[in-house]
């Protein structure tokens, strides 16, 4: 290895190339601070492998600064004035004299020097002293996690102190700062005190010493990381250096052409969501996924997300006090088909999957127990017209819950309390009346000021909804824990937060919510959308009954499984004894944090998935995590996630309305291109489904294929503005 340093005037912004074998031709401007008209420079090193020196020492100028996996790099050539192929900027680079390449010390001032190397060592002790600290937590970590859980521990140890003028006096000696060490801090600072060392030795005694640097410890930063990621993630394509992971859902089912469009546009990660499907339509996807990667010759992966302790919005409904009934007509006014309706006698009573009503209609019980397929209903609607409705078929729901389906061939409007006939063979009549008119409807619109009532999905109410008022909307909730935690007066949100709202009222089985905040034309709210309450305590379990069921199916078809929700390490813990039990070592675990208990644990999350020897990674699902957290504090967390997880060498996956209006729209924001440029420093980018998904996969494909070729993990920082010292 060989140790290289450039010293001399530079009287403009200058541009370096290197023409050395083994380098590719790169450059990076150092620009001139204002009203100064020179600028010395003195201290770039760098390390360069023996096949990578030219034969000569009269060589031409190299000057890179790049990063690679969070490790920067800057590398520097010697400069030999008579060599005129030099190329330059407009001004040119101008050296001091013929010789100065061969000029002596720095003249740094010494106590400086000592101070920071005192500084550095004491650093380094810490760093150390963390690792005997932290024993036996290290002890229980996997070896294949080992160094990557000391380098974490050497990160948390770091951000313990108090260390903002040391970066700033390692960046005026031209040296990796802290901020810059990521990875591998010890490692930097095992380099950095020895260099310092040698610029004491050049002042006191003026000769130059040659250094033995640790270049194992160096040169394994960059490979821990993608070590890692290609055992989670799968090896990256040739020409981009990031993942892309695309959600999947039943639209595929009748698009065949989707996934294999998917692939071709560069996806080569889908994930499936579930919270969503059955499956059946799962194992469909996984089928038709696998399929067009042997076609297409493109490895894909497969992320399976368990749906967690999230709350959802369950069954959307809506009470009318009247009812239009309407056949489908054709332009001329023509009947096409009979409007379907569903006769039954409780609003709980689920709709048959297969069919889909126009209308609900639930009668009272003793009218429902009289009524045979068969039969007609006729009743007086509301425009006083006399109407009929024929019963076709019967149809059992479930084992407990029946229903009629009848078709009325004329428009009515009903009401509630609109009487109904029932006219039998024997000339026997019953008579009943319409108690309840739910419509089941894709979504409600909800306006700032409307009151929503969330019933308790096991209470919800048969027998009349006494509590809520008609026309007034009302929906269930998933999970039960939230009418134990809220309390009144505590914001709660819908829908990633596209919908806020404060408890007005709440009691055992339904709470009243006031909307304080929604689209001035009105926000839609439809069945199975998140419910997060931030402020409030809520007690999950870490895994449901349902994610224990769907992880047996994980655990045949997918690569990784998300893990959603995780709060604690008791949460993850009772996962990774469900994967021992399964035997499920080689399934990548991705813990996602989308919940302030989650990122403030974040370290704990790491040490302990690292006790197991499953390829791991997190996601950052920044749509529950901003609710949770606030959008003011959203910009801070997310580097702070990225950072903690490049310090530890685990790869990230950036996701949640990522070039959202691309995919829903087909045009892309400014900002969302912006917020692109912080997504691919990641080890992976995730899309989820929407019309325009395939155009923004390829327009995602390009801008990682373009940045590539300019920068890896991290973007580049400028280059200190190095303190000068008069060379002699």
């Amino acid at each position: 290895m060989y140790l290289l340093k450039l010293n001399g005037h530079f009287s403009s912004p200058y541009r370096l190339y290197s023409a050395a074998s083994g380098f590719r031709d790169q450059s990076i401007q150092h620009p001139l601070l204002p009203q100064q008209n020179e600028r010395k420079y003195h201290g770039f090193h760098a390390k360069l492998h023996l096949n990578c020196v030219p034969s000569s020492d009269a060589w031409r100028v190299f000057a890179h600064h790049s990063s690679i996996n969070g490790f920067r790099q800057s590398f520097s050539g010697n400069l030999r004035p008579e060599i005129a192929s030099i190329r330059s900027g407009k001004s040119g680079c101008e050296p001091e004299d013929a010789s100065f390449h061969k000029k002596g010390p720095s003249n740094y001032p010494e106590n400086h020097l000592l101070n920071l190397i005192e500084k550095l060592k004491d650093v380094q002790l810490r760093l150390l002293a963390s690792e005997q600290w932290n024993a036996s937590q290290l002890k229980l970590c996997h070896r294949v996690y080992l160094a990557s859980a000391k380098k974490l521990t050497h990160y948390l140890a770091l951000l313990c102190l108090d260390d903002e003028k040391l970066k700033e006096e390692l960046s005026s000696m031209g040296l990796p700062n802290t901020e810059s060490f990521n990875s591998s801090i010890l490692a930097h600072i095992n380099l950095s005190i020895p260099l310092l060392e040698n610029m004491l030795s050049e002042n006191n005694s003026g000769e130059k010493n040659t250094l033995d640097f640790d270049v194992d410890s160096v040169t394994s930063m960059s490979t821990s990381i993608s070590s890692h990621e290609v055992a989670l993630l799968g090896p990256p394509q040739e020409e981009k250096k990031c993942h892309i992971m695309v959600t999947v859902g039943r639209e595929a089912l009748s698009n065949e052409a989707l996934v294999t469009d998917l692939l071709k546009a560069g996806a080569d990660i889908i994930r499936i969501n579930c919270a969503h499907d059955d499956p059946t339509v799962w194992k469909e996807i996984i089928t038709m996924t696998k399929n067009s990667s042997q076609m297409l010759k493109e490895p894909c992966r497969i992320l399976m997300d368990l749906a967690g302790p999230k709350l959802r919005t369950g069954r959307v409904t809506k009470e009318a006090s009247i009812m239009k009934i309407t056949p489908k007509l054709n332009d001329y006014g023509e009947m096409i088909s009979p409007s379907l309706i569903w006769i039954c006698y409780s609003a709980s009573t689920p709709l048959p999957p297969h069919l889909s009503m126009d209308a609900i209609l639930c009668v009272e019980r003793e009218l429902f127990k009289d009524i045979e397929v068969g039969d007609t209903l006729t009743l007086i609607d509301a425009r006083g017209n006399k109407r009929s409705i024929k019963v076709r078929m019967m149809e059992h729901v479930n084992t407990a819950n029946c229903g009629f389906v009848g078709e009325c061939s004329r428009t009515a409007f009903v009401k509630l309390g609109t009487k109904l006939y029932l006219k039998k063979k024997n000339r026997k009549t019953s008579v009943g009346r319409v108690v309840k008119m739910p419509t089941s409807e894709p979504f409600i619109m909800l306006n700032t000021g409307d009151l929503l009532t969330v019933f308790r999905k096991s209470c919800l109410p048969t027998e009349g909804l006494a509590t809520v008022k008609f026309d007034s909307a009302w929906i269930t909730c998933s999970s039960d824990h939230i009418f134990n935690a809220v309390k009144v007066g505590e914001p709660i949100a819908f829908d990633d937060g596209k919908i806020w709202g404060k408890v007005q009222e709440k009691n055992a089985n339904e709470i009243t919510v006031s909307i304080t905040r929604a689209n001035p034309l009105g926000s839609r709210l439809g069945s199975g959308k998140s419910i997060n309450i931030p402020e409030s305590e809520v007690q999950f379990k870490g895994l449901t009954e349902k994610d224990f069921t769907d992880l047996d199916f994980v655990a045949t078809h997918a690569d990784m499984v998300g893990l959603s929700f995780l709060r604690d390490v008791n949460d993850l813990i009772t996962v990774q004894h469900e994967l021992e039990r399964r035997k499920l070592l080689r399934l990548g675990v991705v813990l996602k944090i989308e919940t302030r208990e989650a990122f403030e644990n974040l370290p704990h999350l790491l040490f302990q998935a690292m006790r197991f020897s499953n390829p791991l990674g997190v996601m950052i699902a920044r749509g529950d995590l901003m609710v949770e957290c606030g959008w003011s504090e959203m910009a801070n967390i997310q580097e702070d996630i990225m950072e903690l997880c490049r310090a530890a060498n685990i790869p990230v996956i950036w996701a949640t309305q990522v070039l959202e209006s691309l995919i829903k729209f087909g045009f892309p924001t400014r900002a969302e291109i912006t917020d692109m440029a912080s997504g691919i420093r990641s080890s992976c980018v995730m899309l989820n489904k929407g019309e325009h998904i395939v155009e923004a996969v390829s327009a995602l494909n390009s801008i990682l294929s373009n940045c590539s070729t300019k920068k890896t993990k991290k973007m580049l920082l400028k280059l200190p503005q190095l303190k000068s010292g008069p060379t002699q």
